[in-house]
């Protein structure tokens, strides 16, 4: 779990890097175009470099129906949710689009219940670790989106960076997040347990938000950006493999895999509709005193500034139900009390 952290963090800081590149020499189409190739490259890779699966394979049907409906239901609210600014949050459109993604989902959760193979059983949610995990990851992915996101168009559009200068004020969070997801990340979890890194790691995050919601107009990178962007580093090096484990530790083992699954999928589900939320309070408070007169770069400072607090806020209320809800797996507790 921690080399695989370590490798996301390290392809996080190396795509900044090339974001960065790619938009100030060629434009910005190129950073989603470059995923062609890389893509058509991965699957070549793993041809040639995955062993084949020799054991017999339970013939299983797919949940089609299930990932239809999910999916349909996400794009569905965040489609509502990011237009909701400029169509009117009760005008027609935004309502019915609402409607239809609330029946979608609940069209889900009764496949869900009934289907012989469901895509994500509900049985797994009577776990309460793998409920809370999915809690935080998707508090936390809100959050961590909303960090991602808002920081880099405060220093585009209030600080004046460029493309490239972007890329290298992200390079301090996720060298950190990559070294103590290699490592460090998992001898914490074997000397205090799951529950309390996990919180650590959470709390880390949550005051490098609070750090950036206090960012002023006229912001210097190494006062108000290199310090949070250290506690988000350290708070995502330290969290991610708990989080995952929390939920794998608490199931059987069959299952493990399933649960790890649930938790990446909450989490970016929460990420892609929690940033929906927040990018769209900012503009509504940025056009809010865009109409009392202010200047464009305090107007946006004003709707970025309000996100980071709230995102500094999910972070610690999910710290908060990981240290309260979360129970550390047997097997977790007789390795740190060996240790």
């Amino acid at each position: 779990m921690g080399v695989y952290g370590f490798v996301c963090a390290g392809g996080g800081s190396l795509g900044v890097l090339l974001g960065g590149v790619l938009t100030s020499s060629m434009s910005w189409h190129w950073i989603f175009l470059v995923n062609l190739p890389m893509g058509v490259l991965v699957y070549a890779l793993c041809l040639r470099l995955l062993p084949a699966h020799s054991t017999e394979l339970l013939r299983q049907k797919l949940d089609i129906g299930g990932a239809i409906t999910i999916t349909a239901s996400m794009m569905l609210a965040v489609y509502a949710i990011v237009n909701g600014n400029e169509l009117g949050w009760l005008s027609a459109q935004v309502l019915g689009l609402f409607a239809l993604a609330a029946l979608l989902f609940v069209a889900f959760i009764v496949l869900q219940l009934r289907v012989s193979v469901p895509l994500v059983p509900l049985s797994l949610f009577r776990n309460r670790n793998v409920s809370v995990a999915n809690v935080v990851g998707v508090l936390w992915a809100a959050a961590l989106f909303a960090w991602f996101f808002m920081s880099a168009l405060y220093m585009q559009f209030v600080l004046g960076y460029d493309a490239m200068q972007v890329g290298l004020a992200f390079l301090p969070a996720n060298i950190v997040m990559a070294l103590f997801s290699l490592g460090l990340s998992a001898r914490l979890v074997m000397r205090v347990g799951i529950r309390t890194s996990l919180t650590l790691g959470l709390v880390c995050a949550a005051l490098g938000l609070a750090w950036f919601a206090r960012v002023p107009l006229h912001g210097e990178f190494w006062l108000d950006i290199f310090p949070a962007m250290m506690l988000l580093g350290l708070g995502g090096g330290i969290a991610f493999n708990p989080l995952l484990l929390a939920a794998m530790n608490d199931v059987a083992p069959e299952d493990s895999g399933l649960a790890s699954g649930v938790v990446n999928t909450a989490f970016m589900m929460g990420g892609a509709v929690g940033l929906a939320v927040l990018a769209s309070l900012a503009a509504h408070v940025s056009q809010l005193w865009l109409a009392q007169g202010a200047t464009v770069p305090f107007a946006l400072l004003q709707g970025y500034q309000l996100v980071f607090l709230l995102g500094a806020a999910a972070a610690g209320i999910s710290a908060g139900l990981a240290l309260l809800l979360m129970h550390e797996p047997p097997a977790v507790q007789g390795q740190v009390a060996g240790h």
